[in-house]
């Protein structure tokens, strides 16, 4: 997924540098890349607010030093990892295509994970969309989806997925994953909503289970 910015916009890109919060090296907890070792690129800066997240501390874009784009590769590339995965907060607030040519210049894979907030930028091999009601997705995220993973709450909130999966691709996949805080009431429901509806997936944080970043 090559997603571009205007002409003119390439050329303020040379030396940026982006807020981050935090870049490590463990594996993907959730979704279709669950298991698989992955670096990590956790940047500042997020105006979804959801009252369920545990990473809080990312929502104030100005509370993290910013890391040129030269040094994130440079990073990435030393862990060993073919996989990049550059989440939040939501990433998308920012401009991603220079940190995005960076890493695929070293021939690294781009993963993003967005509740979909603002337009895309950048070259992404996958692309996980992750909605939030508390605020409203662009409306031009979803034809980019790779991968459509709904955080359940509520009950109500299979209908709300149901809506989103209307509007990505046919060969997107589609996860259900409980909202941690509410996993042992809300994952039998899940359980019995993917037996009813077999083309969903149940996606759960394994990183949580393992006691790992």
């Amino acid at each position: 997924m090559d997603v571009r910015p205007a002409e003119a916009d390439r050329g303020k890109m040379i030396g940026m540098s982006l807020p981050v919060m935090e870049d490590f090296y463990t594996l993907q907890g959730e979704g279709a890349f669950q298991g698989h070792a992955a670096y990590f690129i956790r940047l500042g800066g997020c105006e979804v607010k959801c009252v369920w997240c545990d990473v809080k501390d990312s929502w104030d874009v100005n509370a993290h030093p910013r890391v040129s784009i030269a040094t994130l590769g440079e990073r990435a590339q030393a862990s060993g990892s073919p996989i990049v995965v550059v989440t939040g907060g939501e990433p998308t607030m920012h401009n991603l295509e220079a940190l995005t040519s960076e890493l695929k210049g070293r021939g690294l894979r781009t993963h993003i994970e967005s509740s979909g907030a603002y337009p895309l930028t950048g070259q992404w091999d996958w692309v996980c969309f992750s909605p939030k009601k508390f605020k409203a997705p662009h409306s031009s995220f979803a034809q980019h989806a790779n991968e459509l993973k709904v955080v359940i709450f509520h009950k109500t909130d299979f209908q709300w997925a149901e809506e989103y999966a209307a509007l990505v691709s046919p060969n997107c996949e589609l996860y259900l994953q409980p909202e941690w805080s509410r996993e042992k009431e809300i994952l039998p429901q899940i359980v019995a909503y993917v037996k009813q509806h077999p083309r969903w997936k149940i996606s759960l944080q394994i990183h949580k289970y393992m006691d790992i970043p």
